[in-house]
């Protein structure tokens, strides 16, 4: 059987994957190493560390592939499908992925970590209409987007600083779980008690969390219950993508959006907006991915690899 092999070399993870022409999706991750009390990596120690991974975990997925022969090479190639948009850390998974193509003699696409985000989070979301809302919720991403047929995404609106994953890891770091922090800080919420205590800060197409994070230190400084601390992060979180949603569908009018993005496997976010949606009176229904697609992955980018094939566009486009 054919398939499309992807991958995705975003600022955390190493990823790839197969989409097989039988439906079947095969992948491979690997989280990058933060030290224990930093927030994150420099672009070049995030490169290296792509560098050195791919291999490895290329040659364990296809030792589990069986007859699956790949049949094109797809790579995210930028954070999004916008003029200007760069990262180095991308340039590790282009340049791994044009060299096997080119051993092989096969076709190379390229796509953008976000149309992945977005294509892996359509796997398990149910039916969705042709054109719909998506919101991109991660570390480096909080945005609402437009996506119309053959994922063409169109911004919307979004964080004016911080996003999303941002404020969660910052929030989780302070408190001294490791990076990236969201399992642990939300089974630290589940343990605690939200008030709403973080005034929501928005204006037209733009929601902030840069004022929630700096209230949640506080909070911390003065003794607060890290417990607390963590469950008031989730419910802002919550109250704030569900006023972007509210505010996507004022200005587009399209009633169903898809959630993706690593902060989207949050079952306790899963929990919490449906009921802030209804508190707004939003008719706006939500789609939600498997949580395991929702994460860093190079499953959307292999599943776009796969329809690029099988309808013979031009790989140099």
């Amino acid at each position: 059987m054919k398939a499309a092999l992807g991958i995705d070399t975003s600022c955390y993870t190493t990823s790839v994957a197969l989409a097989v022409e039988d439906g079947a999706l095969l992948s491979r991750r690997r989280l990058l190493d933060v030290e224990q009390g930093a927030r994150g990596l420099r672009q070049s120690e995030a490169l290296f560390q792509h560098v050195q991974r791919l291999p490895a975990l290329l040659e364990d997925m296809l030792s589990k592939a069986g007859e699956a022969q790949i049949a094109c090479v797809c790579a995210s190639a930028r954070p999004r499908d916008a003029e200007g948009s760069y990262m180095p850390v991308f340039t590790a998974g282009t340049g791994f992925a044009r060299a096997v193509a080119a051993s092989l003699r096969v076709p190379f696409y390229e796509t953008s970590h976000q149309q992945g985000h977005v294509r892996a989070a359509m796997e398990g979301a149910g039916a969705l209409p042709e054109e719909f809302l998506a919101l991109h919720l991660s570390g480096g991403t909080t945005e609402a987007l437009r996506v119309r047929p053959g994922l063409k995404v169109e911004l919307l609106g979004g964080s004016n600083d911080l996003h999303a994953g941002q404020l969660v890891d910052r929030v989780g770091v302070r408190v001294g779980l490791s990076f990236p922090a969201g399992p642990a800080l939300e089974k630290l919420a589940r343990q605690g008690a939200a008030k709403s205590a973080f005034p929501l800060s928005h204006r037209e197409g733009e929601v902030s969390f840069s004022g929630a994070e700096a209230q949640a230190m506080r909070m911390l400084d003065a003794g607060a219950a890290k417990e607390d601390v963590a469950a008031e992060v989730y419910s802002y979180l919550a109250r704030a993508v569900a006023w972007l949603i509210g505010w996507a569908y004022g200005k587009t009018r399209l009633s169903a959006a898809l959630i993706s993005g690593g902060v989207a496997s949050s079952a306790l976010l899963r929990e919490l907006l449906p009921a802030r949606l209804q508190k707004l009176n939003c008719p706006v229904r939500l789609h939600w991915g498997k949580p395991e697609m929702s994460g860093d992955n190079a499953c959307g980018v292999a599943l776009i690899g796969w329809e690029e094939y099988i309808h013979g566009n031009d790989p140099e486009r």
